[in-house]
């Protein structure tokens, strides 16, 4: 996942990619114990479902960059809407699937995606907004940062 996530070390959460196509990325991951975001209760918070599907959307724009030949670019989430989970966390060891389908993309390098998250009587589902600028560093520069 190294050469799809901008994300390193314990914040890269995502395990492999499973499936992905010109619409579409699945990722697979395993709720670990040594998680950032695993409490003493052996569980991870059900919103951190918000950073495993921004993390799938990360992977899809790195996948379809690389595809074309280019380089990966770091993205910006934005906002989510109506994120719904069937838990109140997610258990460590769970295995769970990450689904993201873009469903619109707009002027100025925005983008909308659906994402499912699916696991043993574990789902979730919300939209993903993001930014994802061609240029990234050049992008950030110019805000002066």
């Amino acid at each position: 996942m190294a050469e799809l996530l901008p994300q390193s070390g314990g914040m890269a959460l995502l395990d492999r990619v499973l499936d992905a196509g010109e619409d579409y990325l699945t990722a697979g991951l395993t709720v670990r114990e040594d998680s950032l975001f695993s409490g003493p209760d052996h569980t991870v918070p059900a919103w951190v479902g918000i950073e495993y599907m921004a993390q799938t959307v990360a992977a899809y724009a790195s996948y379809q960059r690389k595809r074309r030949g280019q380089a990966m670019q770091v993205g910006f989430l934005l906002g989510t809407r109506f994120y719904q989970c069937s838990v109140g966390s997610f258990p460590c060891g769970a295995c769970l699937r990450v689904h993201v389908e873009k469903v619109m993309e707009g002027a100025c390098d925005m983008a909308a995606f659906d994402c499912r998250i699916e696991g043993e009587n574990i789902s979730a589902s919300a939209t993903i907004n993001v930014f994802l600028p061609k240029d990234a560093k050049g992008f950030l520069a110019e805000k002066g940062l």
